[in-house]
């Protein structure tokens, strides 16, 4: 997009209009600036009114942006468009005063979209309730062992307005999208998508798992070449169906067993493609070995395959897809193993914030001394703990909410030990660790998987998972 051009992709001139950006920060700030560089009178509104959001609303109205702290509920007379932060509820007052007034709602991811030039990378996008992030940079690695320019970006830390509008030149996004941001996308139209999962999480946000899957299945709307979706989650094939895509879009499926035609899945140790190959009803083509994929679990196999798909589609070569996932590296946090003491492994996987992310770490091994608990978020356990409960030779519960999950071990793995630590202070990961260690004997895996989120105790789930790997270093020493 050239640096003068301050209409949007479908010619709305941001001109002289009157934009309100609700919520500073990673996105809003971002935002309240483009806006403001393209012509738009803008007005910022915060809840907050903290030394940070002051620091914040000092910076921009150096620039020109009026900001009013303390007050993200009422609407600023004229506005004609409102840009959000992607958490803020659907039901704020404020977006209930717009929809009365007849005005839109975009995220950033809108506003990104909207922005992009005529010749802009297309996006291949994925959203599921668990593994975005690392299927994201997995498909990027692939996309850059194919010679390709592209970025992991969105929901992952580099903002898609920045890469849409940087200097940047890219042949191709890899892109994670939050339901939230979905929510508040309503024109996106990916070249190819992804539902890696559907299980209950956000449910406070939006109000019911209804309404939670209706804002992942948008990331389907328009499809191009290929909606991607999990076979063992018949719900994400659900949404593929009731999407709205271009004219000779395909579903195409991923499956950790054999697949049939039009899928990717698991043949004798070999990720294989059914899908993307002539004569799809006779022919495979070798993508990738098992050994390819780190780390091996089950669960991280299924993002492999969605994240080949995905490349699949946009015409990648199998050797790229090999050597990518071999160059791939996972961040932290993430069933990372931490150290062995004593024959027992030490794995943090303080990523697993919800039931579901937590269920597919705990199928990865067999005996385990599992430690969770945190900020349940709304969720409930008794699936979790009846599935894993053959798996469990001892539970630590930490944090706010472990009753719930001390209920649910009781009702269906009442022989399980458990330890529950009504502590929240420092110390609390360490005094965990050691009760871990005690309950384990050699051969077992001691587990962080909380299935809650981490803000009781922890300023996010890195810090928790960082408590952890520390705790383990002191216990080996």
């Amino acid at each position: 997009m050239g640096s003068g051009q301050v209409t949007d992709r479908q010619g709305l001139s941001l001109e002289g209009k009157h934009v309100t950006v609700a919520g500073l920060g990673v996105s809003g700030i971002p935002a309240a600036k483009v806006l403001h560089a393209r012509g738009a009178i803008v007005t910022v509104v915060n809840d907050g009114d903290d030394a940070r959001a002051r620091e914040q609303a000092a910076e921009l109205e150096a620039l020109g942006v009026t900001v009013r702290l303390g007050d993200g509920a009422t609407l600023p007379e004229g506005t004609e468009l409102i840009v959000t932060a992607p958490g803020w509820k659907p039901d704020k007052p404020l977006f209930v005063a717009a929809r009365e007034a007849g005005v839109d709602i975009w995220g950033d991811v809108e506003l990104a979209w909207r922005l992009r030039g005529p010749d802009a990378a297309p996006w291949l996008a994925v959203t599921g309730t668990n593994g975005k992030t690392t299927t994201v940079q997995m498909l990027a690695s692939i996309l850059k062992a194919a010679g390709l320019r592209t970025a992991a970006v969105g929901n992952i830390g580099v903002s898609v307005l920045d890469a849409v509008l940087g200097d940047e030149p890219y042949d191709v996004l890899a892109v994670e999208l939050s339901s939230y941001q979905l929510h508040w996308a309503p024109s996106l139209r990916a070249h190819s998508a992804a539902v890696l999962n559907l299980a209950p999480d956000h449910l406070d946000w939006h109000g019911s798992m209804e309404a939670y899957a209706r804002d992942k299945g948008r990331i389907y709307e328009g499809n191009h070449v290929a909606c991607v979706y999990n076979v063992a989650d018949k719900a994400t094939e659900d949404l593929v169906r009731e999407a709205d895509v271009e004219e000779g879009c395909r579903a195409v499926g991923f499956t950790l067993g054999t697949p049939g035609p039009s899928q990717l899945g698991v043949v004798d140790g070999i990720l294989v493609d059914r899908a993307f190959v002539e004569n799809r009803q006779k022919n495979a083509q070798e993508l990738a070995e098992i050994s390819d994929v780190n780390p091996p679990a089950p669960h991280n196999i299924a993002n492999a395959l969605a994240a080949a798909a995905l490349a699949r589609a946009f015409g990648v070569p199998p050797k790229a897809v090999r050597d990518g996932l071999r160059n791939f590296t996972p961040d932290a946090h993430r069933i990372a193993h931490v150290a062995d003491i004593d024959g027992v492994a030490y794995i943090d996987d303080s990523k697993a914030t919800n039931t579901h992310a937590a269920e597919a770490s705990l199928a990865a091994y067999e005996s385990i001394v599992w430690i969770a608990g945190g900020l349940a978020k709304g969720a409930t356990f008794d699936e979790l703990v009846a599935k894993s409960a053959k798996r469990l030779r001892g539970v630590v519960l930490i944090g706010k909410d472990r009753a719930l999950i001390r209920e649910a071990l009781t009702r269906h793995a009442p022989e399980v030990p458990v330890v529950d630590l009504d502590r929240t202070d420092t110390g609390a990961m360490l005094a965990a660790v050691r009760e871990a260690r005690r309950l384990a004997v050699e051969g077992d895996t001691v587990l962080l998987a909380p299935a809650c989120a981490s803000m009781d105790m922890f300023t996010n789930y890195n810090k928790r998972g960082d408590a952890f790997a520390e705790a383990v270093r002191e216990l080996g020493a």
